[in-house]
């Protein structure tokens, strides 16, 4: 085949309203009993084979612990070398398919997942993860079809990107895929992220060893069926469910591992760039290393701002998903003026709030992810009886008998540097420091860029557009995704390329042109047509 192939333009994928009475409704609504019904066996998937290893773990939703759904099966270091082992043996064949076959199996995943696979992708998502149909039909359906699309185009655009030529000279670049294979290590908060960390090293060619959390390997099975039936080769996508220490051994000690794709931690991802660094001269090349990590995500509010929009700001964005997103507001900044305003607004949002299993359509807020991340919760909310610079607000109470469930929590602090200001706690707690008014503007904003290590994502809130000004230069470095009158969270895929920096993170932008680009290598030809036949310049002449 030959030809300059146009790719269809991506436009982002309508989101779906789930409303009573709509037929998407009806469907996921069945689907989800369905899967709530039985218990299915989970393998491993490597070199295109369904691989058991006996030592099973139960899955069960984190908003009903008692119930179980189903069994992974944990792998060992021997599964992490065949993984390894699959990858590389399928490497030379993918890396020499042409591109528009490979941008045609990641077209035909979206197209399966806004069909046939959206139900059960979300009710997946619903049951292992514990979201609402809407906060799953954002991400598991909307976000990776957005996903695969889009970094379609966005690959054509990288290998469009080619340098000028004189005459007699033929200057090119093809953006060849690393040599060696991509490592993707990928949280439980997201399956759209879950996807697309090992599927966008794929396009570009790469083959990849992908390690999910163990808290959504359920959703995570369905992401490797999706890939099956867009027709991802053997052996480009190899997914295995081992602990993080078990991986690290292998991997990072692998001559041919060529990079990782990674989103968790702050401290996981330090350890990684550390034993990475401390084993360069094993490997081929340098590797990439391309990671979103933690984030204390702000919400400051100027005296000239909206008390109602801040307020619903601080519903959805701190409390949608349980908190439990990188981007979600968890301190707040409010003058004084507005505070009494903006807490009785939220006060009756949260007594509004229900709480439950997302099998029940009206339940806003469900459980966190697990008895871990329960505790840790717990154990931050109780300290703050104890302590005279804070109090709660709203919420505070934990319950864990059928399933982890904490109230969105409201704490409302005196000392700007108090722990929850500080700390990533990753689930529905906000703290709030309320400012005084007439401080200068400019003295609050010093503060919110120096309180936390992060630089994820923030948002202003502001009716001044001179205060609008000064915050977006002061916080230049705060937030890499910065959000003027809006909540901090809710990124779309060609819209608001995702990601931040200091301790948050590269900032690779996934969902757009950079991140991808991490994930080739380029080679420069230079082709001369007639080449000279004297070695003698001009200038040499008498």
């Amino acid at each position: 085949m030959s030809g300059f192939f146009n790719v269809p333009m991506p436009v982002n994928e309508p989101v779906k309203a789930y409303a009573p009475g709509s037929k998407e409704r009806e469907e996921l609504q069945r689907v989800y009993k369905e899967l709530k019904g039985q218990q299915i066996d989970i393998p491993m998937h490597i070199g295109g084979e369904e691989v058991r290893s006996g030592n099973t773990v139960a899955i069960a939703p984190p908003h009903d612990h008692k119930h179980v759904i189903g069994h992974f099966h944990q792998g060992d270091a021997d599964h992490v070398n065949q993984a390894i082992n699959a990858a590389l043996a399928a490497r030379e064949e993918w890396a020499n398919m042409p591109w528009q076959s490979r941008a045609a199996i990641f077209l035909k995943a979206a197209e399966l997942l806004a069909g046939p696979f959206r139900a059960k992708m979300n009710a997946a998502t619903m049951l292992g993860q514990s979201k609402n149909a809407y906060q799953a039909e954002i991400d598991a359906a909307c976000e990776l079809i957005d996903f695969f699309r889009f970094n379609v185009k966005f690959m054509t655009d990288i290998y469009a990107i080619q340098p000028e030529s004189q005459p007699g000279i033929w200057n090119r670049m093809e953006h060849r895929p690393l040599e060696g294979f991509v490592f993707a290590l990928t949280p439980f908060n997201f399956t759209s992220i879950a996807g697309n960390l090992p599927a966008a090293p794929a396009l570009m060619g790469n083959v990849v060893v992908w390690k999910p959390a163990n808290t959504q390997i359920y959703s995570a099975n369905v992401l490797m069926e999706l890939f099956k039936a867009a027709g991802v080769p053997d052996g480009v996508i190899n997914l295995v469910y081992v602990d993080g220490p078990t991986a690290g051994e292998v991997i990072f000690k692998h001559r041919d591992f060529a990079g990782i794709h990674f989103t968790g931690s702050t401290g996981v991802f330090n350890n990684i760039w550390k034993t990475i660094g401390e084993n360069l001269n094993r490997y081929r090349g340098y590797p990439r290393i391309v990671g979103e990590t933690g984030g204390k995500d702000f919400i400051v509010a100027h005296p000239s701002a909206n008390a109602k929009e801040v307020a619903v700001a601080i519903s959805r964005g701190a409390f949608e998903f349980q908190g439990q997103k990188c981007s979600a507001a968890s301190r707040a900044y409010i003058p004084s003026n507005l505070w009494e305003e903006i807490k009785d607004y939220l006060i009756a949002d949260l007594k509004s709030f229900k709480m439950g299993d997302p099998e029940d359509f009206s339940n806003f807020i469900n459980a966190v992810i697990d008895e871990k991340s329960f505790d840790k919760l717990k154990k931050f909310i109780d300290n703050v009886a104890n302590d005279p610079e804070a109090e709660i607000i709203a919420g505070g109470k934990c319950d864990k008998s059928k399933g982890y469930f904490i109230e969105p929590t409201i704490i409302k602090s005196s000392d700007p540097a108090y722990v929850t200001m500080c700390e990533e706690l990753f689930g529905p707690v906000l703290t709030v420091y309320v400012y005084d008014e007439n401080t200068p503007f400019e003295d609050t904003l010093t503060l919110v860029d120096s309180t936390s290590p992060y630089a994820l994502t923030g948002a202003i809130f502001s009716s001044d557009r001179y205060a609008i000004e000064l915050a977006t230069k002061k916080l230049i470095h705060s937030a890499g995704n910065f959000y003027i009158n809006d909540k901090p969270t809710g990124a779309v895929v060609g819209q608001q390329p995702f990601g931040g920096a200091r301790a948050s993170g590269t900032n690779d932008k996934a969902g757009s042109v950079f991140n991808l680009i991490r994930w080739t290598s380029t080679r420069t030809i230079k082709e001369t047509f007639v080449p000279p036949v004297d070695y003698r310049y001009p200038f040499l002449a008498k």
